[in-house]
């Protein structure tokens, strides 16, 4: 087979590991990747064939033009075959269009993502069978697009499109002259291609009152050159569903220099970005502002970062240089300080808490009213300063706010609820990045999603238009701008992502979460959640018919390639710090159980629910 490959002149050339593979092909608006000894027919419809399994990432795929008089099954394999390549510009699969394809094709318009392979046939047009036209419809489930900005959207329904072939007059050679715009993928060739990165925008969600920063995922194609990827796209400003929150310090139509067409650390691990003359004539302070959002980038892509950034104008003269350690004083960024502690309720329905990083299994009640009072509590939340505490009293239908110091009293409730159950009353509290304090009353005769300013404030109730549902469970992240929400509707639980808008005018304040989207649509029932990274989350869900588990999905609802949490039996809450080094922390059917980097999990306590970090 492998003879055949070589005598007709096609197929790619792999650089890198070799590692077996069976016959694979991802077909669709541009995409097949073909591995091992497969072949396509000579006459008769197409048929669909396996996923290519995940490959090594050391291994890099080169794409090889048509051969001489190869037909059009051949040029629709090979096609497809150069875009799942590592070409920068797709300039081996531009090679088997003609005509208006040629001129107008363009596979940066969006990627669909298919759950496999798509399912193609061939629709002979001409009175022969090897006619001057040929036409094949690719069809299979879609799973995801990704746009033009490259942000991620998860997407359901058929797919089905058409390429059509035709013989060019000069060269009588088969070749491409209609097709869709963009690329399509099966998902195990989306997930070796591509990788997922955060861009960093601007907030004013910090508590602090200085600018914080939010995580923007897009995904860029990971062997071609990922790091002028991102910088492009970070120049381009934050993408639509987060630009109503974020702001960019780069003026409108900060491009990189004309001309530029690779960006690469020097030895020194500094990194040079020349900028078109929309950046000519910022301030030093917006400038500084510009260099930390590239840095707090760059050092998501990068294992190790980079150490510096020096902003150049379009003449060449520089504008700034900015270090890592510098950029942590231009905005408040990530989680901040790790903890100090894990919290949870013990036995006692008392707040305890544990060295967060201590191999001591024995909690201590947490200084003031809240570990030390009479008031019992099923949950809690802290401060991400750790200085307060939010609990919910036993039955649900209290919620208190104290000081964790010592002598601290709780005092009257801030708020209640009027449920006729415990499942009818409040669910856990959340606190913010601003320090406020959000909360749900699951009253079914006045369901509502409250929030309180500075957890002190008269409680304002959150607009939530496009909700179908009523929300189980609210954990803010730490920008202060996007909520993830457990809605329940008819019996079954979905997590979903939103984004925080505040408006201010002369009648006060309204605060809305909104364009609310789906993060979990595999899974039919949620029941915990926490975030677990700037946009990251870890969900226990089960499939429809299937077990209980413990995943993480990113905030555009795409699913981590990497390992997921060790299973755990009877996971009913659980805990994770947006610093990824920390442990997870659940309550199970074992108690209260921490699971660490590269370990199994672990019994702290067997009696105890309720686990949080701050947050």
């Amino acid at each position: 087979m492998g003879a055949d490959r070589e005598k007709r002149g096609r197929g790619r050339s792999v650089r890198g590991r070799a590692r077996p593979v069976r016959t694979t092909a991802y077909i669709g608006l541009g995409a097949v990747l073909l591995a091992g000894c497969a072949s396509m027919p000579d006459s008769g419809d197409m048929r669909d064939v396996q996923s290519t399994p995940r490959q090594d990432t050391q291994v890099r795929v080169f794409a090889l033009p048509p051969g001489e008089d190869a037909r059009p099954q051949e040029i629709v394999q090979g096609f497809l075959e150069a875009l799942t390549s590592d070409d920068r510009n797709y300039e081996t699969a531009r090679k088997y269009l003609t005509g208006n394809a040629l001129k107008t094709w363009d596979p940066q318009a969006s990627t669909m993502v298919l759950d496999e392979a798509p399912t193609p046939y061939t629709q002979v047009t001409g009175s022969q069978p090897d006619g001057t036209e040929y036409r094949y419809e690719l069809t299979g489930d879609k799973v995801a697009r990704v746009d033009e900005q490259h942000a991620y959207t998860p997407v359901g329904g058929e797919y089905r499109k058409t390429v059509h072939l035709t013989k060019v007059k000069d060269t009588q050679q088969w070749r491409i002259d209609e097709l869709p715009q963009g690329v399509v993928l099966g998902r195990s060739d989306f997930e070796r291609n591509y990788k997922s990165i955060n861009k960093y925008y601007f907030t004013s969600a910090a508590q602090s009152g200085e600018p914080g920063t939010v995580a923007d995922p897009v995904y860029v194609r990971s062997q071609v050159d990922p790091v002028t990827q991102v910088v492009r796209d970070l120049l381009k400003g934050p993408t639509r569903w987060l630009n109503w929150v974020a702001r960019t310090s780069f003026p409108s139509g900060t491009a990189l220099k004309k001309g530029t067409t690779t960006l690469t650390p020097d030895d020194q691990n500094k990194l040079v970005v020349p900028l078109n003359e929309k950046a000519d004539r910022v301030s030093e302070s917006r400038c500084e502002e510009m260099a930390a959002q590239l840095l707090f980038t760059l050092q998501d892509y990068m294992p190790t970062g980079v150490d510096e950034v020096e902003l150049q104008g379009s003449t060449g003269a520089q504008l700034c240089e900015l270090s890592e350690g510098q950029a942590g004083i231009i905005a408040s960024h990530g989680y901040g300080k790790s903890a100090e502690y894990q919290y949870f309720i013990d036995g006692e329905h008392k707040l305890v808490r544990l060295p967060e990083r201590d191999a001591v299994s024995t909690p201590t009640p947490v200084p003031g009213g809240l570990g030390e009072g009479e008031k019992q509590l099923r949950s809690a939340a802290v401060s991400r300063g750790e200085e307060r505490a939010a609990g919910v009293s036993a039955d649900g239908s209290e919620l208190y706010v104290a000081p964790l110091t010592t002598g601290g009293t709780i005092g009257d409730p801030v708020l209640r609820s009027a449920g006729a159950t415990v499942k009818d009353r409040l669910t856990t509290p959340s606190w913010d990045g601003r320090g406020d304090l959000w909360v749900a009353d699951r009253d079914p005769k006045n369901p509502r999603l409250l929030v309180l300013a500075d957890g002190m404030g008269e409680p304002l109730e959150v607009r939530t238009p496009g909700l179908d549902g009523r929300i189980e469970a609210v954990r803010v992240a730490a920008d202060g701008v996007r909520a993830a929400l457990i809605v329940e509707k008819d019996g079954e639980r979905s997590l979903f992502i939103g984004r925080i808008e505040r408006d201010a005018d002369a009648d006060g304040t309204t605060v809305s979460i909104v364009e609310l989207r789906s993060v979990t649509q595999d899974l039919e029932d949620v029941s915990a959640m926490s975030w677990a990274g700037d946009s990251r989350l870890v969900v226990v869900g089960r499939e429809h018919g299937g077990v209980q588990q413990t995943r993480y999905v990113q905030v555009d609802g795409s699913t981590l390639s990497g390992p997921a949490p060790s299973p755990l039996t009877g996971v009913e809450e659980i805990a994770a710090s947006e610093d990824e080094s920390q442990p997870l922390v659940a309550h199970s059917a074992d108690g209260i159980v921490r699971l660490s980097p590269g370990s199994q999990w672990q019994t702290v306590v067997k009696e105890g629910t309720a686990p949080v970090y701050p947050g």
